[in-house]
């Protein structure tokens, strides 16, 4: 089943609480995610992304991951 916008928000909160947090999508296949977190400072782009990913927990995993694409833009807070 796909994923909607509040349980892959909820996912990244967990990781990232004090985040700027903004899912967009409602087909459940192709989402956008920003995050905006203070975590983020220091680290490049792929960093960033991989700690996103990681907060997903697998759910993007292979064939069988319920979230099949996400645009990511990640960055530090100004």
């Amino acid at each position: 089943m796909p994923m909607q916008a509040h349980e892959i928000e909820a996912l990244l909160r967990e990781t990232f609480p004090d985040a700027k947090i903004v899912v967009e999508g409602d087909d459940g296949v192709h989402m956008s995610a920003m995050v905006v977190d203070e975590s983020f400072r220091g680290q490049n782009r792929v960093q960033q992304q991989r700690a996103v990913y990681a907060a997903l927990k697998g759910k993007m995993d292979g064939a069988n991951g319920e979230l099949h694409a996400l645009a990511l833009t990640t960055k530090a807070p100004e």
